[in-house]
């Protein structure tokens, strides 16, 4: 394992989010509405703070993600586009929960 900061970081991340998976889909409904109630707006403010980290400048470029100074940036950059797959984009078989 990484022994760095960043491993500490990114090991504790995992291991939440495998813990509130785990803990969403074996406990029974009552169980699991609490965790939503009670994670769930944690989790969007953290996704919304990551995002308010990648907002477009006036052109439509991420100045986070800008790798040099007179290169563009991609747009959409790769948090507003794995942050859209993920959460928009559904299988076929799935009902989107936003549309």
């Amino acid at each position: 394992m990484n022994e760095s900061i960043f491993g500490h970081m990114e090991s504790s991340l995992q291991d939440y989010l495998s813990t509130l998976s785990t803990r969403a889909t074996e406990s029974g409904e009552h169980a699991a509405a609490e965790l939503a109630r009670g994670e769930l707006p944690r989790i969007v403010s953290a996704l919304q703070a990551l995002l308010d980290e990648h907002h477009p400048d006036a052109q439509g470029r991420c100045p986070t993600c800008r790798t040099r100074l007179f290169t563009k940036a991609p747009s959409p950059c790769r948090a507003y586009l794995t942050a859209h797959l993920c959460l928009l984009m559904t299988e076929e078989s799935e009902t989107p929960l936003y549309r």
